[in-house]
C-alpha cells in the first residue's frame, strides 16, 4: 500500500490526502464508488451515522468532515473497554442524529490502514478517538475512555466548534443541517485550524502577547506544527516592533554597527517594513563582524527571521548561502 499523502501540522491535516499522486488518485476512484456514510456503509442501529473505516472508502468518510465533525474511533474486539466505548459511541450517534459521524476503525481488520493512522495521529494505546473537523484533525482521548457523560460533553464542543467556526450544519437530515446547496459561497471564509483557534481570537482582539502565548501552548503540545511555529514568528517580530522608533532604531544601528542588539532590532524594523533583503544583509554582516556569543547572538536572530519569511523563499535562501560563507 502506498503511503497516504498527508500533510503534517503538528496534528495531521486530514484535509490534505487528495490525488497528488497516481496512488491517491487510484484511492479516490475507488472511494467514488464506495458506500458512503450515512447510507449503505452505516450502522443501522446508530441511524444512519456510522460507517466502518475502510482503505476503500477512506476519502469519502473524510469528506463529510466539512458537512460535520468525524470522530474516528480505533476500535479492537481484543479489547473490552474498547467494545464498552463503541456500544456508547453507537448510543450517541443515534442520539445526535448527524451532527456527527462516527468512523469506526477496526484496527485488527484494517491492520496497514490502522498502522498508518495510529503513527500519524500520535495514538498510542486503545481505547482512543480523535476527531476531524473540516478537514482538521485534533485529539479527543487516548488509552483512556471517558464515561458516557462526559464523551456527551466532547461531542457537543465538537458540533458547538463545528457550527461556530467553520458553519458546520450536519449532515442532511440532522436536525438544524442546511440544505444543500449546489455551489459553495465564493466569499465564504475558509476553514481553520481548530487548534489556533485561541490565537486567533487574540489577533483578533489585537492581543499579541496573548496570540503569542497561545501559539507556544500548541508548539509546546505539537513540536512540528509548522503554521503555528511561523506565525509565532510574526507575532514575535509584531511584539518586537510595535512600540518603536524607527528613526531612532536606524540612527543607534548607524552608530554602533557591531552593537548586536542595536543590529537586531533595526532588521526587525527592516522586515517589518517589507525590506527583506536589507534585515537579512544587516545580520549577515553582523556576524561578519562580531564574535563568540555576540556572533552567536545576531545569527541565531537571523535564523528566526528566515522563520518569518519561509525557508523556502529565494531571499531566505539566497541569505542562508551568505551565512554559511561568513561562517565558514
Amino acid at each position: 500500500m502506498q503511503p497516504r499523502n498527508m500533510s503534517m501540522r503538528g496534528v495531521v491535516d486530514l484535509g490534505a490526502v487528495k490525488a497528488a499522486s497516481e496512488a491517491a488518485a487510484q484511492r479516490a476512484a475507488r472511494a467514488a464508488s464506495a458506500p458512503q456514510a450515512g447510507a449503505d456503509g452505516a450502522a443501522d442501529a446508530a441511524g444512519g451515522f456510522v460507517v466502518d473505516l475502510t482503505e476503500e472508502n477512506f476519502d469519502s468518510v473524510l469528506a463529510l468532515s466539512q458537512q460535520a465533525p468525524v470522530v474516528l474511533e480505533f476500535s479492537s474486539q481484543r479489547s473490552p473497554h474498547s467494545v464498552e466505548l463503541g456500544e456508547v459511541f453507537d448510543r450517541l450517534a443515534a442520539e445526535f442524529a448527524g451532527r456527527f459521524v462516527l468512523a469506526r476503525l477496526d484496527i485488527d481488520a484494517t491492520p496497514q490502514l490502522a498502522q498508518e493512522l495510529v503513527v500519524q495521529a500520535q495514538v498510542q494505546g486503545l481505547p482512543a478517538a480523535v476527531a476531524v473537523i473540516a478537514g482538521q484533525l485534533a485529539p479527543m482521548f487516548d488509552r483512556a475512555a471517558p464515561q458516557e457523560e462526559q464523551l456527551r460533553q466532547i461531542l457537543d464542543q465538537l458540533v458547538a466548534v463545528g457550527e461556530q467556526r467553520f458553519g458546520l450544519t450536519g449532515l442532511p437530515g440532522a436536525p438544524g443541517a442546511a440544505a444543500p446547496q449546489g455551489e459553495a459561497d465564493e466569499d465564504a471564509e475558509p476553514a481553520g485550524d481548530p487548534l489556533l483557534a485561541a490565537a486567533e481570537s487574540a489577533l483578533d482582539a489585537g492581543d499579541f502577547a496573548g496570540a503569542a502565548q497561545a501559539y507556544r501552548n500548541v508548539i509546546s503540545d505539537y513540536p512540528a506544527h509548522t503554521e503555528a511555529k511561523l506565525a509565532l514568528a510574526q507575532v514575535e517580530l509584531i511584539l518586537r516592533t510595535k512600540d518603536v522608533d524607527v528613526d531612532e532604531v536606524r540612527r543607534n544601528a548607524a552608530e554602533r554597527p557591531t552593537d548586536v542588539d542595536a543590529q537586531t532590532l533595526a532588521a526587525d524594523v527592516d522586515l517589518s517594513g517589507g525590506n527583506v533583503e536589507d534585515a537579512f544583509g544587516r545580520l549577515v554582516e553582523t556576524v561578519r563582524r562580531t564574535a563568540g556569543d555576540d556572533r552567536n547572538k545576531a545569527r541565531v536572530h537571523l535564523l528566526g527571521l528566515f522563520d518569518v519569511i519561509g525557508l523556502d523563499d529565494p531571499r531566505v535562501v539566497k541569505a542562508r548561502a551568505a551565512l554559511t560563507s561568513v561562517l565558514f
